[in-house]
């Protein structure tokens, strides 16, 4: 029997003027766990598209040999039969319908022509079980977590007999505790002789999991490391094509006046009036200051910054706000925008961008104001703004009229930044801003941070990444159950000490 359960042999795609995929080949052998790597539009994704018929045969040049056999996959409906199931990063599931609905939702359980739900919720419940998920089958999936929500999708895998199951960034948007589960299932996927690729930037996770890594770079395969030779900094040289001596691109602060202090901030939840989510929160930002903000998964530090900003988020909200030394009022997005503070969100796709628009007008979109006249936008005006942001920021595009959606997520997170930096913000508050996005595109991404703040604006950065606070920032505080439990400076934080603050509520209660 071969080895190999997949081998794609010099596969090349192309779409309109673009060569997204040039020769590429893969060998996964069977009942590995087998890891790719590249930047944000390397073409990682468009190979496991072409794997799975989302790009049907007849579209690309090249073969492909699965489980023995010469393949030519027109769906997705194709693909699954043979037991190729992927796992998009955008999850697919219908939030309105329960789990087991979710799990069998184009491969009904019936009988008669009927759909049998005793079977359906047995079956469901038994495919629970093998994830570790602990949930009633009956229960809607938008009620469930995102980390949950990546279980049930592996549970639709499982259901549809996977031989070979593709995970496009699984843990991107999970907690560590999620994506530790989940890790611990692929390998307990493997003993069960399921195959897995995962497409992933987190390289911790895959030096930790992968027996094997192909890196792949401007749409071509770089190299296919063996278990042994995974280390973040091979993974890295093959990405980007050089070295990078520190992850973090070297700063020396200019620290000026304080610009903004928040006092005695106090959040409610906005459906559930009686549940405090962020109480008697305290902070304060310097101009030339980048500050963290540390916390686990609902710590509160999303909401934290939402109801400062326009009060997107809470009830009942009260606290004071103070700019150059003046408290004001945020309390709409319009005012908080007035008063000098952006908020960037951590979920670029569904808040920061209108992915069907093009990159122009996602650019100018919070700053209207600055090239209209009495109610039109310059539209001349409005393009040559775009053009200086897409220079400015490296916005790989050949032009700004493209639709954002298109872009890979380094370069729509830069279209976001350049979003609010265009409102001429004296405090930018980025919410996970390099989620999702990889090694090369996150230090130009630091590097875009440090001159905001040479430039004497103040930042603050909210990550669940505690390196990357530790790299970037120079204060940096920690919210445990809504409350601010510390602040540490740079060079006195360590993830140890952080932890420690970040639990610190939990331990006291105990």
């Amino acid at each position: 029997m071969n080895p190999n359960i997949l081998e794609m042999r010099s596969i090349t795609k192309t779409f309109p003027g673009v060569k997204a995929l040039e020769d590429v080949s893969l060998s996964v052998r069977r009942g590995e766990i087998h890891a790719i790597c590249g930047e944000n539009g390397a073409g990682k994704s468009t190979l496991m598209k072409v794997l799975s018929g989302v790009y049907p045969a007849g579209t690309y040049t090249g073969e492909i040999h699965f489980d023995g056999k010469l393949e030519e996959f027109h769906s997705i409906n194709e693909s699954e039969a043979s037991g190729v199931v992927i796992i998009h990063q955008e999850l697919a599931l219908i939030p309105f319908l329960s789990i087991a609905e979710n799990i069998f939702l184009g491969n009904e359980q019936t009988h008669r022509g009927m759909v049998d739900w005793n079977r359906t919720n047995l079956e469901a419940t038994k495919l629970l079980a093998r994830v570790g998920l602990d949930e009633n089958p009956i229960t809607p999936v938008g009620q469930l977590g995102v980390g949950k929500q990546q279980l049930v999708e592996i549970a639709k895998a499982l259901s549809k007999r996977v031989k070979l199951l593709i995970l496009d960034e699984p843990t991107a948007a999970l907690n560590d505790s999620d994506s530790d589960h989940l890790l611990a299932l692929l390998r307990s996927l493997k003993g069960q002789g399921i195959t897995s690729i995962m497409i992933s930037h987190k390289l911790n996770e895959i030096t930790a999991i992968a027996d094997s890594t192909t890196i792949i770079r401007d749409g071509r395969t770089i190299e296919t490391l063996d278990v042994a030779e995974i280390t973040q900094e091979r993974i890295i040289k093959g990405m980007v094509g050089r070295d990078l001596e520190s992850r973090f691109p070297a700063h020396v602060p200019t620290l000026g006046a304080e610009v903004m202090r928040v006092e005695d901030w106090t959040v409610h939840h906005p459906t559930q009036r009686d549940r405090v989510v962020v109480k008697n929160a305290s902070f304060n930002v310097r101009a030339g200051e980048i500050i963290g903000i540390a916390g686990l998964m609902g710590a509160g530090r999303t909401e934290l910054a939402m109801s400062i900003f326009g009060r997107t988020y809470g009830s009942n909200i009260s606290g004071r706000v103070f700019m150059h030394g003046k408290e004001v009022r945020t309390h709409t997005v319009s005012e908080a925008i007035d008063q000098g503070i952006a908020y960037a969100t951590e979920d670029r796709k569904k808040f920061g961008l209108n992915l069907i628009d093009d990159i122009r007008t996602n650019i100018t979109a919070a700053g209207l104001d600055k090239i209209s006249s009495r109610g039109w936008v310059n539209n001349n005006e409005e393009l040559k703004v775009a053009e200086s942001y897409r220079s400015s920021m490296n916005i790989k595009t050949p032009t700004v009229m493209a639709s954002v959606g298109k872009l890979s997520g380094g370069n729509q997170q830069k279209v976001v930044l350049s979003k609010w930096i265009f409102t001429s913000p004296d405090v930018l508050i980025l919410d996970e801003p390099t989620r999702g996005i990889d090694v090369g595109a996150k230090y130009e991404i630091y590097t875009i941070i440090n001159k905001l703040a040479d430039q004497g604006k103040a930042v603050v950065v909210i990550s669940s990444e505690l390196p990357e606070l530790i790299g970037i920032c120079d204060r940096i505080y920690t919210l445990a159950e809504g409350r601010i439990t510390g602040v540490l400076n740079a060079e006195e934080a360590s993830q140890e000490s952080l932890m420690e603050l970040m639990t610190k509520e939990k331990e006291e209660r105990r």
